[in-house]
């Protein structure tokens, strides 16, 4: 299992919006929130492989039209 850390900047005034959708749409979702800071948002998945969580970065996630960029950090331990 691979957890990751996705960080999000959204556009101004968005981001409970969109965490809100990638809450509903990706049931890998562990936990997601809007956040203060460099990002807006902050979403942890866990996916069994790699190929799962690349088809949810960039097939899901990366096309809501809110969502301007993201930043993604792997744990480097498997999650059991």
């Amino acid at each position: 299992m691979i957890r990751a850390y996705i960080f999000i900047e959204t556009k101004p005034g968005t981001s409970l919006e969109v965490v809100k959708r990638i809450k509903s749409k990706v049931k890998e979702v562990v936990q997601a929130d809007a956040i203060y800071g460099r990002f807006d948002a902050i979403v942890i998945i866990e996916t069994p492989d790699l190929e799962v969580l690349h088809d949810l970065l960039y097939n899901v996630i990366e096309k809501d039209p809110d969502i301007l960029h993201t930043e993604t950090a792997l744990t480097l331990t498997e999650i059991r």
